[in-house]
């Protein structure tokens, strides 16, 4: 089983800048991709980057030279750095783990962002 446990949300100003983290733990096998979902208030889970243990990363267009996001293989970690933030990005940030050479799937509880106009 693995655990993933996300941090760093919180309310900022539109402009302004958050990181989040988010930490494997259990049973992670390599090669996977972690990544970060965002759901909005009554809108789906949609993804916001993506990065594989290789280093493949894809961003959504709408967060395209705003958000960055990295990894630490040997820590099982995901990050996400947020600048320039809007308030549509605004909702519930999800870390996520998928490796399906190996059937995982997993999922964090999520951590609020929300951003004030």
């Amino acid at each position: 089983q693995v655990q993933l446990v996300e941090s760093g949300g919180g309310l900022v100003q539109a402009g302004g800048s958050l990181r989040l983290s988010c930490a494997a733990s259990g049973r992670v096998f390599s090669p996977n991709t972690m990544g970060w979902y965002r759901q909005a208030p009554g809108k789906q889970r949609d993804p916001v980057a993506t990065i594989a243990t290789g280093g493949t990363i894809n961003y959504a267009d709408s967060v395209k030279g705003r958000f960055t996001i990295s990894r630490d293989n040997a820590k099982n970690t995901v990050y996400l750095q947020m600048n320039s933030l809007k308030p549509e990005d605004t909702g519930v940030y999800y870390c996520h783990l998928a490796s399906p050479y190996y059937s995982m799937d997993y999922w964090g509880k999520g951590t609020l962002v929300t951003v004030s106009s």
